[in-house]
């Protein structure tokens, strides 16, 4: 497909009930009322029209864990879902603790990432934080705060020296906070026992002692009510902890295993009752094969795959009347585009131009129309809304299951200094 330099989107139902045109130039909506002449047009009568969303917890995989997910297969699925940017973690193998890691991670994401994308920096205790700054990590961590599938975790005397450093740059730190009790669980309850909802607060409030500076803390999947109070600074939440709980699995199934752990019932009631103390809904995309996960409990891999089906998960329950549309967008888009440090997107004059079109009608979610490697998804059957088109710097990127490369950007941290990043 020949890029368009300017694109229309008419007919555009704006939330709040304004119906207008989006004309959209050089990656930036330029202009929203009535329609006029553009390279292509795109009627969106009866379609959700939303701003595309920034993902801000994703783990592209790549190199050994190509298997797994790579930066091809994971922005596909990424813009399937409507997301036009990534944020990736640093525990990747190797871990980026060191400029070196670090640069060899981007340059493998500038060429294959079809979506726009930023990469965080480790934080451990030999990490050179400024370093990594310079080098341009949008954001640091997610820190450990406790043992992860991959991922070294930090004690509070290196997390205070971690976020005072932060600080001093002027930078975000994202953390994992969890409690974690010695044992080996046998089942998803005996895991969610070990990563207990109790613990989990204590962890958020041990980070928050820590932070002695005031450097801005970033929560990473928050799994309670209670952190979610707890919490110092801004809140993510991931779909899987809002969608599922451990009684909707077996004991021994692997593919509910996760951390921080999937929550009673109980819990996820309360966690959707927190729903407007949540700031962002990031996915925590973590695919491992099913192969991976056909091992006995103890020995598998945490982490399920979701950046595909977030903002589909949220849509059906829009559906539903259970959440409001605006509150969609301010989670997954304008919210993360805020901390992460780039315009938003959206429908007036300076915004991005990225967009996701969706029909209004919910489908069964199914895991072999995915794109993701791992080839599967632990939200199987349950009700979704997928964009059928989506736009990314004013480029149709995705147009009813093809693929379309138009202009992906690494965005760089504040830090960077060796190339104009805008």
């Amino acid at each position: 497909m020949t890029p368009s330099r300017t694109l229309l989107l008419k007919n555009v139902h704006i939330p709040g009930g304004r119906v207008a045109d989006i004309f959209c130039e050089n990656g930036r909506v330029a202009h929203c009322g009535a329609g006029t002449r553009a390279d292509r047009t795109i009627d969106c009568t009866g379609h959700l029209v939303l701003p595309a969303a920034v993902d801000l917890h994703v783990h592209m995989r790549g190199g050994v864990q190509a298997a797994k997910e790579d930066w091809d297969s994971g922005s596909r699925s990424a813009l399937a879902g409507g997301v036009t940017v990534v944020v990736d973690q640093p525990n990747t193998v190797p871990p980026l603790t060191t400029p070196e890691t670090f640069v060899s991670r981007v340059e493998d994401a500038r060429v294959h990432s079809l979506c726009s994308f930023a990469i965080n920096s480790s934080v451990t205790k030999t990490t050179p934080l400024s370093a990594m700054w310079d080098a341009g990590s949008a954001l640091f961590g997610e820190t450990f705060f406790a043992p992860s599938s991959y991922g070294d975790a930090v004690d509070e005397p290196v997390l205070a020296r971690a976020l005072a450093e932060i600080h001093r740059l002027g930078a975000v730190a994202t953390i994992h906070a969890e409690e974690v009790t010695p044992g080996t669980g046998a089942s998803l309850p005996d895991h969610a026992g070990l990563r207990s909802a109790e613990g989990e607060v204590r962890a958020v409030r041990a980070v928050g002692r820590c932070n002695a500076t005031g450097c801005r803390l970033h929560f990473c999947h928050l799994s309670t009510a209670g952190s979610v109070a707890a919490a110092t600074g801004t809140v993510e939440v991931t779909p899987h902890h809002l969608f599922l709980s451990h009684e909707m699995f077996a004991d021994t199934d692997t593919r509910g295993k996760m951390n921080p752990p999937l929550r009673s019932e109980r819990e996820q009631k309360a966690l959707w009752d927190a729903w407007d103390q949540i700031d962002i809904i990031a996915s925590d995309h973590a695919p491992h094969t099913t192969e991976d996960k056909a091992v006995p409990f103890p020995d598998a891999p945490s982490g399920v795959p979701g950046v595909e089906t977030m903002v589909p998960l949220l849509l059906g329950r829009y559906h539903e009347k259970k959440i409001g549309l605006f509150d969609i967008i301010t989670k997954t888009s304008t919210k993360p585009a805020g901390i992460l440090g780039i315009p938003p997107a959206g429908f007036y004059p300076g915004n991005r131009a990225d967009f996701s079109i969706s029909l209004k009608t919910p489908v069964p979610i199914e895991g072999d129309l995915l794109h993701s490697r791992c080839g599967w998804t632990p939200f199987e059957g349950m009700k979704a809304i997928f964009p059928v088109q989506v736009i990314m710097g004013g480029e149709v990127v995705f147009d009813d299951g093809e693929f379309f490369r138009a202009n992906p950007r690494w965005i760089a941290g504040r830090g960077y200094k060796n190339e104009e990043i805008s």
